[in-house]
């Protein structure tokens, strides 16, 4: 198993992916591209990565953005929506020339939603692991939420999030994920944390991060994208504990060719509290694919900026 963390620029901000390949096994020709979710970081997919690499397929999992080992926006910059997008499709166009399947968890499945609904012709099969957006929310908060960006934009510290020790950085994970076994999440909490140049410890992601974005959720423009999709799109629940939008079944009936998987107990941090499960199920999901996916994906690609999508996990 070879798994490496490259450098790559796609848009003038060099972003870290973490590529995980197995010399040993009969190649497959699909690069699978995992997108995590807010506040996570690609290296975090290793659990489900490394299966998949297993069984031949090139696996590419990018720190979006201001995530991870990626590099941060500069003053007066922000993290608007279309700029995950632009990066995953550079990413793309530079790291997988041929067959491509995505993989999107909550945030980062609705930057899947957004790049397969705008590339239909590109995408030869997706999952997307409870990443069907956030609640849908009318005009009438606009006001609220421009007046709360410029405030939160004010009041800005972008130091990053100090932790006494990686233990400190442990017991904070396991308060806020306790489905997820402990011993998984100290695993997960040096992926997640850097070392800062006077030897302190720090959350890795952008505070800005954490602010409020001035544009909100526009359900109806994302359903047009759901509807673009060609592909067939694995939809993957965590069970009554994970995190679902009120209005989700409608969103998924918009897909043209979805398929359902429930991991009852999994909870929304499925790549870690079920990662061989969900592995397994994306292993066979994606060896469905070759010339009859990709002819569909084609057959059908002509069928036919805003809130984050995050899902705050």
């Amino acid at each position: 198993m070879r798994r490496t963390s490259e450098p790559w620029n796609p848009n003038g901000l060099e972003l870290c992916v973490h590529r995980f390949r197995d010399d040993a096994a009969r190649p497959t020709g699909l690069t699978l591209l995992l997108l995590h979710g807010f506040l996570d970081a690609g290296s975090t997919w290793d659990l489900v990565a490394e299966p998949l690499a297993r069984a031949g397929h090139d696996v590419v999992a990018p720190d979006l953005r201001g995530f991870g080992r990626s590099a941060r926006v500069g003053a007066g910059s922000y993290y608007y929506f279309p700029d995950y997008i632009a990066d995953v499709a550079a990413l793309v166009d530079a790291l997988a020339p041929a067959r491509l399947g995505v993989v999107g968890h909550s945030m980062g499945g609705a930057v899947a939603v957004y790049y397969a609904g705008a590339r239909p012709d590109r995408v030869e099969r997706l999952a997307l692991l409870e990443g069907m957006g956030p609640p849908s929310h009318g005009p009438e908060i606009a006001v609220a939420r421009m007046e709360a960006w410029l405030r939160d934009m004010k009041g800005l510290d972008r130091t990053p999030r100090r932790l006494a020790s990686m233990q400190d950085a442990i017991a904070r994970l396991v308060a806020n994920h306790p489905r997820v076994p402990r011993d998984v999440l100290a695993t997960r909490a040096p992926l997640l944390t850097r070392e800062e140049p006077d030897g302190g410890l720090a959350w890795a992601y952008d505070p800005m991060h954490r602010t409020t974005s001035p544009l909100w959720f526009q359900v109806e423009a994302f359903t047009s994208f759901l509807e673009r999709i060609a592909c067939p799109t694995l939809v993957v629940s965590g069970g009554p504990t994970g995190w679902h939008p009120p209005d989700e079944a409608a969103r998924v009936a918009k897909l043209a060719r979805a398929e359902h998987v429930e991991l009852q107990d999994a909870g929304h941090m499925m790549h870690w509290s079920a990662a061989s499960e969900l592995a397994e199920r994306l292993g066979e999901f994606f060896a469905g694919g070759g010339a009859a996916g990709a002819a569909g994906a084609a057959g059908e690609g002509t069928k036919g900026g805003v809130d984050d999508g995050r899902g705050r996990e």
